[in-house]
């Protein structure tokens, strides 16, 4: 079949093993090569030979073709006898560039490094991985091997020429070369350079065609530097050394001709280069450093007491590993905090150097350079005239070994007999604190016995130098050129790739699996990359190390070129003010004398760019074609959810809490198309969540990956997974999301990101996609066949920037399965309802759900620390503040403090919630938001758990029926409705938002038809939160319009009580509160002149934070200024009294005020007829009263548009006479029947003193408001009578009077129990 043969035009060593790649896996291979030998041995391979280029590419799939210059190509693909001369379609061109991996993990394993546009690369993905242990793609244009071979060759040439520094640094110390070499290669000194070419150069073996290929390729990697403009000093330098070895060598050649074959040793080339001989040390009797370590492990001295200077990061470490050993150990240190610290950890601080010196065994001297040593020993209350006689100083610090040797002498000079060692440590702040340190120790033998139980103790690997202090020093200040000039050009490496234009973060992964990889590179380069300079190892430190290289290689007269031009780099940026900061920094030299960036973000891209520059949507929406496959197909589909918010497009589907075997028999019983089971795989390794599965289903055909969802603004384009965050789409990999403590990555290509999450086990070059040209340009059909010709068990990455995208993929993956093909789908929500054909539907509000009447408040709990989740709280209370109760959960206090601590802060948060609650409050229960992170991944993992715990007990233990619950965050929402609420299932009814699940828990719930509002971490714009929450608060506040029709509805009336001060309108929602009923303060223009705007204002407070439904009325507005400044009061009714005026002149009165409140949306109410009597010093006699005419009153309802009207049947204003009322109920049947028939409400004035019977009549006849003023008032004055100790008894006594007037009415009324 020609999709499984490759061509290859030209063959050589590398191609041959890659060809035999191809031919293993099952490919067919064909080739035209020049040379014979190579083709027969292509042959004995099992390849087919050809005779022309042009049968080289006929039949294939794809053509692998080798070339040494661009001139090439013209003749390969188009000349008389090329590629391409038969019609010929090339529909994609990708680069590659193979070399064998340089690690001491893949050693020998070939790498291909591709590059092109990302349809062409995943077209070409299958044949390149089979020809490679490892493949790296560059997406973009092609050309990446090359420069990715540049930067290669850049760190090949410094880290030869620094080696050879660095051997003949250490052999003019005195230290053999094999020696050298033994203890570099195994310390961060080490480079696949060192450790591959230095045993054949000492070995003298190289040829000068070493140095000549060096010259060559630096040449043209120098070349294209120039042309960009971008400096490389430490390779321009290397360059230098390196063409005068060439010439040296050339000028010693007996024959020069390149055609010759004789070989030119490089001996002489080491001496004229760096004035040492390092063969003739090289063939001088080796020792072994490791067996006079353990010799002097046998024959060393018992030490009781130590003293230690120098308790920074390392020497901390170091000082309490001492201590836990059972060394009774003295510290100081000029930073008193760390005193304390190590004080804490059982060490004895000290107040100076003397006096942890005196009568100290060993002293340890671990300061930062040679001045702090001498201060530390020579100074004032220095050491060493503190020290008894016998003593020994081990000097640890990195220092020059010309300090030791010097500090020796001196110490002989002091006649008490005080011993040195030289010991230099390797290995960072946790080994120091392990005691797993590497050690240098150097010093004569009686020093090295009495002090090597200490050293012993500290390190895991201890090499005894030969030759006297110094020469650990020696071999550290080796170590350290190495490590320095491995930083340096590790920046100059990776900002001359960020230069080329070169991804940073596949650029570090194609160089560790190079031969330009060191320790130093694979350990700092990630810093760069990420631009994390969190100092590990401060720059500075370098600063002084090369400094250290520096003043020796010129003591010594040993040129090191490199070594001193990495030293002016690390100046440089000490200079810059980065010298506390990571050696990694180094990296800033350049970046800000070119400035390029070597972080290895992959860039926010314009969103709108994005989308416009993909090809149009397929044009055929395939959900009625899904639905109907559906509906055939007997299958149902699963969907195993690790939280709740994963059903965040689906609606009319059940979800499973618990998946019992009763349980899945009665789910499937019901034949679904779909359901969710909510797992708890988060505690199942990603690694093995695959196994977990298959474990269940058998093995399928292919693990599908498809995390697009529209709604949570997440895109796969290309491989790469974005996040929408405005008008931007931000790589997953550089959002809060991947930074979580305990489920965070790296990777935004999701190729690499399924190579992180198996930890390698399924590399990326493995993994195949489906892109969005397939999906758009071949549709169901393309997708049916690209995954039906995927090899089983693989793993394909689904593309998808739009619902159609998800649609058509679906369609084709169903077609697939009718093949007979089976997968399992790590998904996001988008793919679930286009798999089973759901068509989208509006977000439901609570009056969707028939619970808009409940009294009770909501409950929002926020467990989600990723920082939207912040910001969308941080709205929330911005806009919703003043109508939430907020209470805060400390993290410290459940997750960190004492067990009493944590149960009492869970217990009084339950308890404040049940009140606001009850109370009819929205209540958002918050964790403190500051993020508590564990020491590691399990740590932050289980302080996560004691959080969750913690909300779950807190959910538990509220007995109140919230309106509707909102849990915040997957992790939030899964253990709420699972532990807290206890449901084991709960119907999908829709979303409450876009992306934001809504479900109705299920029976056996605590709380069943409970809305639960799942709220994703991820989801929405800051004000999304909000938005939810307001549009599912209590309506609030009713109208005085609302609360009358509800009286019209209920057959009861709402009383409207007079209020003058406080207590009066204390005493009001005090009695509604108690009885559950509705009611109306009513203020009047006297109370109005006294009381002025304060009292309005504490009238509407009231209403406001009432828990029943209260309004705020302004009654009997005579005069128009008065009722027009009135209407921005903020009052919810006004009457207007027009009754004093001529009938016309009340119509124009009142409708003019009519139309000024109903714009603001009042209720209106007017007088029609007069009342007489007296109300607050207003006196209507008994000769100006007049009745409700039942005519008057039609035209006046049509002429006016009023709400409400007052009608005058016989009420009167304050007292009634002796004789009692005399009230037209006829005449109130009448205007009743009008104002019903018109939707006007009937209002009574002057209820005091009416009789039980006639206001439960007057309520069968139609009133739904009655005036009360008199009855409370006299209830007030009366309770002035007894007089109480203090103003405030005054206040109780008279509020509880009124109260028990207004609760009697309410009762009256029928109004009670109605709210």
């Amino acid at each position: 079949m020609a999709e499984k043969v490759v061509g290859f035009v030209g063959l050589d060593e590398v191609s041959l093993e890659l060809a035999a790649s191809l031919l293993h896996s099952g490919y067919a291979v064909q080739a035209f090569e020049t040379s014979g030998q190579l083709l027969d041995d292509f042959s004995k391979l099992g390849g087919k030979k050809c005779a022309n280029l042009n049968e080289t590419g006929q039949g294939v799939s794809a053509l692998v073709i080798l070339i040494s210059n661009v001139e090439q190509i013209h003749d390969l693909f188009y000349g008389a006898e090329g590629v391409l001369k038969e019609d010929y379609q090339m529909e994609v061109v990708v680069d590659m560039y193979a070399l064998k991996a340089g690690s001491e993990v893949s050693n020998g394993k070939f790498v291909v490094i591709s590059s092109g546009q990302s349809e062409s690369t995943s077209r070409a993905q299958p044949i390149l991985s089979a020809m490679s242990e490892k493949l790296i793609v560059f997406e973009g244009d092609i050309g990446a091997g090359s420069k990715s071979k540049m930067v290669i060759e850049l760190l090949e040439g410094i880290h030869f020429v620094a080696s050879i520094e660095a051997m003949s640094l250490g052999v003019q110390v005195g230290i053999h070369p094999c020696i050298i070499y033994d203890i570099i290669s195994n310390a961060a000194g080490n480079s696949w350079v060192f450790k591959n070419y230095v045993p054949h150069l000492l070995k003298g073996n190289q040829s000068a065609h070493l140095l000549n290929a060096f010259t060559r390729n630096l040449g043209i990697v120098l070349d294209t530097a120039k042309s960009l403009v971008f400096p490389l000093p430490l390779l321009t330098v290397a360059h230098q050394q390196i063409l005068a070895g060439s010439s040296h060598a050339a000028k010693d050649t007996e024959d020069t001709a390149l055609l010759k074959v004789k070989k030119q040793k490089l001996e002489m080339v080491w001496e004229m280069l760096c004035g040492v001989n390092i063969i003739d040390a090289a063939n001088e009797e080796p020792y072994h450093p490791e067996e006079l370590a353990r010799q002097l492990s046998a024959k060393s001295k018992t030490v009781k007491r130590i003293g230690f200077i120098g308790l920074g990061a390392m020497g901390f470490g170091m000082a309490t590993h001492l201590v836990k050993s059972n060394f009774t150990v003295l510290g100081f240190d000029v930073y008193k905090p760390t005193l304390s610290r190590f004080e804490k950890e059982g060490g004895i601080p000290g107040s100076s150097p003397a006096e942890v010196s005196k009568d100290a065994d060993v002293l340890v001297v671990m300061v930062t350079n040679e001045s702090q040593a001498e201060s530390v020993l020579y100074g004032d209350n220095g050491a060493v005239a503190a020290l008894p006689s016998g003593a020994s100083i081990v000097i640890s610090s990195t220092v020059s070994p010309a300090f030791v040797s010097q500090l020796e002498r001196r110490l002989q000079s002091e006649q008490k007999n005080l011993k040195l060692v030289d010991a230099p440590v390797s290995g960072g702040v946790i080994k120091a604190a392990n005691g797993t340190l590497t050690i240098m120790a150097s010093g004569a033998e009686e020093a090295l016995e009495h002090a090597g139980s200490v050293i012993s103790a500290l390190s895991e690997k201890l090499y005894i130098i030969n030759g006297g202090c110094g020469a650990g020093s020696g071999v550290k200040m080796v170590n350290q050129l190495l490590a320095g000039v491995h930083i340096a050009s590790a920046a100059e490496a990776m900002a001359f790739g960020a230069r080329l234009g070169l991804n940073t973060r596949l650029l570090f992964d194609v160089i560790k699996n190079s031969a330009g990889t060191s320790w130093m590179f694979e350990n700092r380069a990630p810093h760069m990359v990420e631009n994390d300079y969190t100092p590990l190892s401060a720059l500075d430190i370098f600063v002084k190390d090369l400094g250290i290289v520096s003043r020796e290689c010129s003591s010594r007269r040993v040129p090191l070129h490199v070594s001193n031009a990495a030293h002016q780099l690390f100046l440089s940026g000490s200079a810059s003010g980065w010298g506390r900061i990571d050696d990694s920094a180094v990296v800033k030299v350049y970046e800000t004398l070119t400035g390029v960036k070597v972080e290895g973000k992959r860039p926010a891209l314009s969103k709108e760019s994005v989308l416009s520059s993909l090809p149009s949507d397929w044009p055929i929406d395939p959900i009625q074609d899904i639905i109907t496959l559906t509906q055939k197909n007997s299958k149902t589909l699963v969907v195993l959810d690790d939280d709740p918010t994963g059903t965040q497009t689906v609606h009319d589907i059940d979800v499973l809490t618990e998946w019992s075997i009763e349980s899945l028999v009665e789910q499937f019983s019901k034949k679904p198309k779909c359901f969710f089971i909510l797992t708890n795989s988060r505690s199942v390794s990603s690694d093995k969540e695959p196994d977990a599965a298959v474990s269940v289903t058998g093995e399928v055909d292919a693990w599908i990956i498809c995390p697009f969802f529209l709604q949570g603004g997440r895109y796969t384009i290309g491989d790469v997974h974005y996040v929408a965050d405005s008008d931007r789409l931000i790589p997953a990999g550089e959002t809060e999301f991947a930074k979580d403590a305990s489920f965070g990555y790296k990777s935004s290509n999701l190729r690499e990101w399924v190579e992180e999450k198996t930890g390698g086990r399924i590399p990326a070059s493995s993994v195949a996609s489906i892109s969005i040209q397939l999906l758009r340009k071949g549709g169901p059909e393309a997708v049916c066949e690209r995954l039906c010709s995927l090899k089983k068990g693989s793993t394909c990455i689904v593309n998808a920037a739009s619902d159609r995208d998800m649609a058509v993929f679906a369609a084709g993956m169903i077609k697939a399965e009718m093949k007979g093909k089976s997968f399992l789908c790590r998904t996001a929500a988008s793919f679930v309802s286009a798999r089973i054909g759901i068509i989208p539907k509006a977000p439901l509000l609570p009056t969707d759900l028939g619970i808009s009447s409940y009294k009770t408040g909501g409950l929002i709990v926020v467990g989600s620390y990723v920082p939207k989740t912040t910001k969308q709280v941080d709205e929330l209370l911005l806009q919703r503040g003043h109508a939430l109760k907020r209470i805060e959960v400390s993290v410290d206090k459940i997750a960190m403090k004492s067990i009493e601590e944590r149960e009492e802060e869970i217990a009084q948060t339950a308890e404040t919630a049940d009140v606001y609650l009850r109370s009819g409050r929205d209540t958002l229960v918050m964790t403190s938001r500051l993020l508590v992170v564990g020491k590691n991944a399990s740590h932050s993992l289980e302080i996560n758990g004691k959080v969750s715990s913690a909300l779950v007990e807190i959910v538990r233990r509220i007995t109140t029926k919230p309106r509707y619950i909102l849990a915040k965050g997957g992790i939030t929402s899964s253990d709420l409705a699972t532990k807290a609420l206890e449901a084991k299932r709960a119907k999908i009814v829709g979303q409450a938002l876009a992306g934001v699940p809504l479900w109705q828990l299920g029976p056996e719930s605590r709380h069943p038809g409970v809305p639960y509002i799942v709220f994703p971490g991820n989801v929405g714009d800051n004000n999304a939160v909000a938005d939810v929450v307001k549009s599912w608060a209590h309506p609030g506040r009713l109208s005085t319009k609302e609360l009358l029709l509800n009286a019209d509805n209920g057959g009861y009336a709402v009383g409207a009580f007079n209020v003058y001060n406080l207590e009066g309108i204390q005493a009001v929602v005090s009695a509604a509160e108690e009885l559950r009923s509705p009611a109306i303060l009513q203020i009047h223009p006297s109370a109005l002149k006294q009381g002025g705007v304060p009292l309005v204002a504490c009238c509407i407070s009231a209403a406001k934070q009432a828990t029943v439904p209260i309004t705020v009325h302004f009654d009997h507005g005579s005069s128009k200024q008065e009722l027009v400044e009135i209407l921005e009061l903020g009052f919810d009714s006004v009457m207007v009294d027009g009754s004093h005026l001529s009938f016309k002149e009340n119509i124009s009165y009142t409708k003019y005020i009519s139309s000024l409140a109903h714009a603001q949306g009042l209720l209106v109410e007017a007088e029609l007829g007069r009342l007489s009597g007296t109300e607050d010093d207003l006196t209507v006699q008994d000769y100006e009263a007049k009745l409700t005419d039942i005519n008057q009153a039609n035209e006046f309802i049509d002429a006016t548009g009023i709400d409400a009207l007052a009608v005058c049947i016989g009420n009167v204003h304050g007292k009634y006479p002796d004789s009692g009322p005399n009230l037209r109920l006829d005449l109130l049947k009448d205007l009743y029947d009008l104002c019903s028939k018109k939707g006007v409400q009937v209002v009574l004035h002057g209820a005091s003193g009416l009789g039980e019977d006639i206001i439960k009549e007057c309520i069968k006849l139609g009133v739904r408001k009655f005036n009360v003023n008199t009855e409370v008032r006299k209830a007030y004055m009366e309770s002035l009578t007894s007089i109480g100790k203090d103003l405030v008894h005054v206040m109780e006594s008279s509020k509880e009077a009124m109260k028990a007037v207004v609760s009697e009415k309410m009762l009256l009324f029928g109004s009670a129990g109605k709210a």
